[in-house]
């Protein structure tokens, strides 16, 4: 049979060589376009005017891609020439953005938002998700400690009140006090509403700022499995070299006299006694999915880190589960819950301090066994504590539960009206115990009564919001209105007690009952706070060029005597490079005025701070015919009137696109006054009143003004390879403009010693300014004493300057020294990928900005030197005039400039390097989608002039402090059920500072 014949039709590819121009939409030539054959890897990019030449398959395809552009793939059939034009990716340009109950085009927003999506934090190695935002927001400082568990200091545009100054946390609708609880790898955005417009809508919790975090959400498709976990190990970073035995001894000697301690003595290094290296693992486990009638997505992660000093440990276990349900067309439910367990392993409050006085001449242990004891050495150098012993008695353990939800309802009535109802919850739970065994470890440490402290605390909020909202575009005319309110309750209650007696044992033998009878003392503070608030917001646009935006909210709380108060704010914008004039300008892709004002309230004040309170104590039990009654006392001045504190901003910007959309720019400046500031008062007098140093009222101004800078370039610079660079910048200025009783300063930073107060807020000067005397040299001889307005002082002392000259040196000669608050902050984040390897690199620091370096000059006697001093100080004429002898006593100690020192610093926060697997590798029985390897480094180096561990100093460390809800002010409670939020007026003062640590890991990313 013969064969069939081919057909002359059937025809095989042949290459063929393909010219062509890209264009954008206005017709003009795109260049730097990947133009890749479908399927290969061989592509080219086109040239300055959009041209390209390429040889492919003349039946090939050829896929064009460009930033800010949507891709497109056209056949090739066998053309020599192919053209193309690429339309803008709306999706891209129009970015959405979380808004205040709500989402909004980022084109269309009149106020000051910035917005970071979860891919960005993904590659950060922080155990709190605020940490990873460090230099990626403009005006936003936010300060890191090295202790597990806490959460950082954050400010957004300075420090605008001495009450509060956090800002308001909004998790999936509920109003949270930090997010210490919440995992990283859950987020999905976090936004920050930095304005008075964008952050009216919350009204008197948004004072300080909103940070807005919304959580991942299922999506329809396939369910999808990931992993992420890495371990790694974290070191102090910037370790203080301290005086060994020998220097020390030669000090003491200079101090107190030759041969007052011998220089033969062993050392130890107390720093590095009392720390190590800290391993750290977390793991992250989620399934993701769902259908057109349902979404799901659950997660569970496991976060373990040791602490740098030793024994410290913190560990915490979180699960989120988020559903959401299409019950009809027109009715959508839903619920978002994250549970966090925490458990620690405490440390002593002032273990660092210890560690850094102590002398290198005493030992861990003697050879019998016992601690050393500093006043068994030589004459006795003096009442310290062995760190060591500190450290093995201390005995406590705290553990705690948060638990975070929000269900709602969601309607769609009619056709443009959506009511949406949701219940929120936010309840906290903590509890600890501390245990004391009764010994004698040193002279200076003597444990009497087997003493237990134990302590509960429960906090519960209820917030109950409603909205009704409305969308409707019609021709060039859209419009948004919201109509909501919200009514909110919160509840705290502690039970503090103490008991001597309890014998030794294991943590399943501390109960009250096994102590002695008559030694107990018991505490039940109980502490709830109401808010309720109704508000609206319109937003137009016409043309999508001409924008307004108008909020208005009333709130009513029960902390203040003036319970209401009313909130309003208006922003407008311009784009005007949708205008005639700017359409065809070849410079701006886009071009945006806005201009906003509004009024914000603060209620973060003490609950109940305006209502009269008595206090019960065992003191005022009086008896009667022999029946014991309860009395009480009222021991604190309230002020009469206390209202809202006010705050008054007003913001312009530009937000820009050049270069095709690759380059974007947004500059923004703000006038921010806070106005009727809840300030103390000082009592003249003191009548027998707790509060005698000073009650909260309505008595001062404050101003933040400043200019935030931010730009981002991205651009796929080849078929392989593509980068992108972020730069953000902020500049704050702030200022005292007045306070009562005529203008009085305030007060505080108050030291361990001598009750030196190292700060005042005053009028013209910055919140917390740091105030002493200023050093003009170090006297060289009794002759320079002689002749000076110090005639009480001896040779190698400070000699401070007479600023007014009367030959006294008194508190008029004290003058501003330094300022705590950062002027200048600003971070550079990068991002690099070439083929399968990624590359990221942020740097971040702070300018401008002083530190009281407290730990020189708290001594009481004989404490430790750094090695520093030692090779600076004065020890004889001639030697130093800028460094004091080693006799740093009496008025030495002064709050002087010589305890100041600049905290400017630039940080390479972190540096990720990662690795995606082939996926050929894994083949498609293992059905894994991608594996990604990567090693991760974590503030790796610090460039800076500070002498101490680190320049990021906030407040004194309390590694007590435990995020718990709504207990106080600040959202903490310590497990001696004290408060201690973070005081403006005291902040950047170095007195036992837990440091931060550099930390190495290596992870891996797994997705099924």
């Amino acid at each position: 049979m013969p064969s069939k014949p081919v057909s002359a039709n059937v025809s095989v590819n042949q290459d063929i060589t393909v010219t062509g121009r890209v264009l954008d939409d206005k017709g003009e030539g795109l260049p730097g376009v990947n133009v890749v054959v479908k399927g290969t890897t061989n592509g080219t990019q086109t040239g300055g005017d959009g041209s390209y030449t390429l040889t492919a398959p003349d039946q090939g395809i050829l896929v064009f891609s460009f930033v800010g552009f949507n891709p497109q793939e056209v056949a090739i059939a066998g053309r020599t020439t192919v053209n193309v034009n690429l339309a803008p990716d709306t999706k891209t340009l129009n970015e959405v953005v979380v808004v205040g109950y709500g989402t909004q085009a980022k084109s269309e927003v009149t106020g000051a938002i910035a917005s970071v999506k979860g891919e960005e934090l993904v590659n950060q190695a922080s155990q709190n998700p605020v940490s990873s935002l460090q230099g990626r927001v403009a005006g936003l400082q936010i300060t890191n400690s090295g202790a597990p568990g806490t959460s950082p200091d954050v400010r957004i545009r300075g420090i605008g009140s001495i009450a509060g100054s956090a800002p308001l946390y909004v998790v999936d609708g509920t109003f949270v006090p930090d997010l210490s609880f919440v995992n990283q790898d859950d987020i999905a955005s976090i936004e920050v509403l930095k304005d008075a417009a964008s952050a009216s809508i919350y009204g008197v919790r948004a004072a300080n700022g909103v940070i807005i975090v919304t959580t991942k959400r299922g999506k329809q498709g396939t369910p999808r499995i990931n992993y992420n976990g890495f371990v790694g190990v974290q070191k102090v970073t910037n370790q203080v070299e301290m005086a060994n035995a020998q220097q020390y001894a030669t000090l003491i000697n200079e101090k107190n006299g030759p041969n007052s301690l011998a220089t033969s003595l062993p050392s130890t290094d107390w720093l590095k006694q009392t720390t190590q290296p800290a391993t750290i693992h977390n793991h992250q486990l989620s399934l993701s999915g769902g259908s057109d009638k349902i979404s799901y997505s659950f997660s569970g992660s496991y976060l373990n880190q040791e602490g740098l000093i030793k024994k410290n440990n913190f560990e915490r276990i979180t699960a989120r589960l988020q559903t959401d349900f299409n019950a009809t067309e027109h009715i959508k439910l839903g619920y978002s819950a994250i549970f966090a367990n925490t458990n620690s392993r405490d440390i002593p409050s002032d273990i660092f301090y210890q560690a850094f006085i102590a002398p290198p001449v005493l030992q861990p242990f003697l050879p019998n066994g016992r601690y050393g004891d500093p006043n068994l050495i030589g004459s006795g150098l003096g009442n310290f504590s062995n760190p060591q012993g500190s450290l093995d008695y201390y005995n406590q353990k705290t553990n705690g539960q948060t638990l975070v939800s929000n269900v709602f309802a969601s309607f769609n009535i009619l056709k443009d009206f959506t009511f949406r109802t949701s219940v929120g919850i936010n309840y906290a739970s903590t509890k600890f115990y501390n245990y004391r065994k009764a010994d004698s470890l040193t002279t200076a440490q003597v444990y009497r009564g087997n003493t237990l402290r134990k302590g509960f605390g429960r906090s519960s909020t209820l917030q109950w919001e409603n909205t009704l909202t409305y969308d409707k575009t019609v021709g060039d005319h859209h419009i948004t209105a919201l109509l909501g309110n919200t009514a909110l309750r919160t509840r705290v209650e502690q039970v503090i007690g103490s008991i001597n007696g309890v014998p030794p044992g294991s943590d399943a033998n501390y109960y009250f009952n096994l102590g002695t009878v008559g030694t107990s003392n018991l505490e039940n503070p109980v502490d709830l706070f109401t808010l309720a608030s109704y508000f609206g917001r319109v937003n137009y646009a016409y043309k999508d060029r001409y924008l307004l935006t108008a909020s208005f909210r009333r709130d009513g709380s029960s902390k203040f005597s003036k319970r209401w108060g009313n909130f309003p704010s208006v922003g407008a914008g311009w784009v005007l490079s949708e205008e005639s004039f700017l359409k065809e300008n070849g410079i701006f892709d886009f071009l945006k005025l806005r201009v906003s004002y509004g009024l914000l309230g603060n209620d973060q004040v003490v609950n109940n701070i305006a209502i009269q309170r008595a206090s019960f104590l065992a003191g005022y039990t009086s008896f009667f015919g022999g029946q014991a009654n309860t009395g009480a006392s009222i021991d604190t001045q309230v002020p009469p009137n206390l209202a809202w504190e006010k705050v008054r901003e007003g913001d312009a910007g530009l937000e820009m696109r050049f270069l095709n959309n690759r380059l974007t720019a947004e500059v923004d400046y703000y006038d921010r006054r806070t106005i009727d500031a809840v300030f103390p008062i000082p009592v003249l007098t003191s009548p027998g009143y707790t509060n005698a140093g000073g009650f909260y009222a309505n008595n001062a101004s404050f101003k933040n003004s400043g200019v935030e800078v931010a730009v981002r370039w991205a651009a796929d610079a080849g078929t392989d390879f593509s980068y992108s660079v972020g730069f953000t910048g902020g500049y704050n200025q702030n200022k005292v403009l007045s306070t009562a009783g005529g203008d009085a300063p305030l007060f505080a930073g108050g030291l361990p010693v001598g009750g030196y107060l190292t700060t005042v807020s005053r009028v013209g000067a910055p919140i917390g300014s740091f105030y002493g005397y200023q050093v003009q040299g170090i006297f060289q001889s009794e002759q320079d004493v002689a002749r000076s307005a110090q005639t009480d002082a001896k040779a190698g002392d400070f000699q401070y300057r007479d600023q007014n000259g009367d030959g006294v040196i008194d508190d008029r000669d004290k003058v501003i020294i330094g300022n705590p608050n950062p002027k200048f902050s600003y971070g550079l984040n990068t991002n690099f990928r070439y083929k399968a390897v990624d590359l990221q690199v942020d740097f971040q620091g702070v300018g401008g900005v002083d530190i009281y370096n407290a730990t020189r000059g708290v001594r009481y006697g004989n404490e430790n030197y750094t090695e520093e001093f030692y090779n600076k100080r004065w020890h004889g004429a001639g030697t130093s005039n800028t460094y004091p002898s080693a006799n740093l006593t009496g008025r030495n100690l002064d709050p002087s400039d010589f305890y100041v020192e600049k905290g400017d610093y630039v940080r390479l926060r972190n540096i990720q390097l990662g690795y995606n697997l082939p996926k050929t590798l894994f083949g498609e029985k293992a059905r894994i989608q991608g594996i990604r390897i990567y090693a991760n480094a974590q503030n790796l180096f610090t460039l800076t002039n500070y002498s101490g561990f680190t320049p990021e100093v906030g407040t004194s460390y309390d590694p007590t402090r435990r995020p718990y809800s709504a207990a106080n002010p600040t959202g903490y409670v310590t497990a001696t059920g004290s408060n201690s939020g973070t005081n403006p007026t005291s902040s950047g003062i170095d007195l036992n500072v837990y440091p931060l640590s550099v930390t190495y890991n290596f992870g891996v990313n797994v997705s099924f």
